[in-house]
């Protein structure tokens, strides 16, 4: 899987002599990243926009969720499954040799995830069972189309990539189920948060050692990352464990426990990646802060089981959602933008703001749930997000609607 996800974040692949051009479709739909990068940026602001109005009874939707979960599902089934579509688009051909899926194929991949999006926001006036069954038909089709092309390029290694989608589609369908029938959703929203968090371990695992290693032994010969072992298949594997007792049984002293040790795994597992060299790439610099954000998250929800009185649940998970899927999604956006359409992989001083926007979000969200009074935190929080990725909309929209020196 290694040379598989430097793929699709590091580069494209060239087609093979005699295969149909990228050309003969319309830039944004040749590839899964470009429409669903862009979508899923822009689509990440106007949630946050719309969020803390209607937090706060000022404007109203027509949602048969509650406002809170609202929030949490279109974060995580609207904003994070565009990404992951993305991602995972992106990767199969660097997977299976095969071309991407472009054209009317993936124009159908998008106006699922629209359709969803409308399904949700109107799902008061449609009923909860309609738009649930019109917003799981994505990661439905999504995880069809990857299966087919994995299977068709024989590519079996990989086929195990498909359980963390299921496993995401199946907690989509909880989501629905749960809010549906009482009103409002734990369950389906942890497993989700769980389930990318274990996709952003295997994969995080892989391409941040990757590339730091690449840069390091080109710019600055020494100390490089800790080959994946063991070690990372044992921090993977209880980490996984410790997420699955998170979301099921949240306040066991066994699942503190079991959080606090995977906080500690996964920074041990962090500190062998020598990010602590990587400080004159900002692009590989980032991947490890995005990455730092996972044990504070582990810790923090276990602290909150075992000390409730004193940390909070909800700066967990922020910890989780804004620090580690906000700030990877946006790292790993950036760097296959770049790489997919022929660009020098360097982050100009636009895309660092980009960076410090998310990373300010993230601290200032997790601080605004130990001192939940002082709003104005909460709202600065809200406004960097914003600014992170309205400003990734802005800056690389350009090359994820036009082919430029390479797709």
């Amino acid at each position: 899987m290694t040379a598989s996800a430097k793929g699709a974040v590091g580069g494209a692949r060239r087609a093979a002599p005699g295969t149909p051009s990228a050309r003969q479709f319309p830039a944004v739909l040749s590839h899964g990243f470009r429409p669903f990068f862009l979508l899923g940026a822009f689509y990440a602001g106007l949630i946050i926009l719309a969020w803390l109005p209607l937090l706060h009874g000022l404007i109203e939707l027509a949602s048969a969720f509650s406002p809170l979960d609202w929030h949490v599902h279109e974060t995580m089934f609207g904003f994070v499954a565009a990404i992951v579509g993305g991602f995972l688009l992106t990767a199969i051909p660097n997977w299976t040799g095969r071309l991407p899926v472009r054209g009317l194929p993936l124009l159908a991949l998008v106006l699922l995830w629209l359709a969803g999006r409308v399904a949700v926001l109107v799902s008061g006036e449609i009923g909860w069972v309609a738009a649930a069954i019109v917003d799981c038909l994505f990661l439905a089709a999504l995880a069809a189309a990857a299966a087919k092309e994995i299977v068709a390029g024989r590519n079996w290694r990989n086929l195990k990539m498909l359980a963390p989608v299921t496993l995401f589609f199946l907690a989509n369908v909880l989501f629905h189920v749960e809010a549906g029938l009482s009103g409002t959703s734990f369950y389906g929203g942890r497993l989700a948060i769980a389930t990318v968090l274990v996709l952003i371990m295997i994969v995080g695992g892989r391409i941040i050692p990757s590339f730091t290693r690449n840069w390091l032994a080109r710019e600055i010969p020494g100390r490089l990352p800790a080959p994946f072992g063991r070690f990372d298949g044992v921090t993977i594997a209880l980490s996984t464990v410790a997420l699955l007792l998170w979301t099921v049984v949240p306040d066991s002293t066994v699942s503190g426990n079991a959080l606090v040790a995977a906080a500690a795994l996964n920074l041990v597992r962090l500190a062998r990646w020598a990010g602590d060299r990587t400080g004159p790439d900002v692009l590989v610099l980032i991947l490890h802060v995005a990455y730092l954000f996972l044990p504070t998250g582990f810790l923090l929800a276990g602290l909150a089981t075992l000390a409730p009185a004193h940390v909070p649940a909800i700066a967990a998970v922020h910890a989780f959602g804004v620090g580690t899927m906000g700030t990877m999604t946006l790292a790993v956006m950036t760097r296959a933008t770049l790489g997919h359409t022929g660009r020098a992989l360097k982050a100009d001083l636009w895309t660092s703001l980009i960076y410090l926007a998310i990373v300010l979000a993230a601290v200032l969200r997790i601080v605004a749930g130990f001192i939940p009074d002082v709003t104005w935190i909460l709202y600065l929080s809200a406004t960097c997000w914003m600014l992170a990725f309205f400003g990734y909309g802005i800056r690389y929209g350009g090359m994820l609607l036009r082919l430029a020196r390479a797709s």
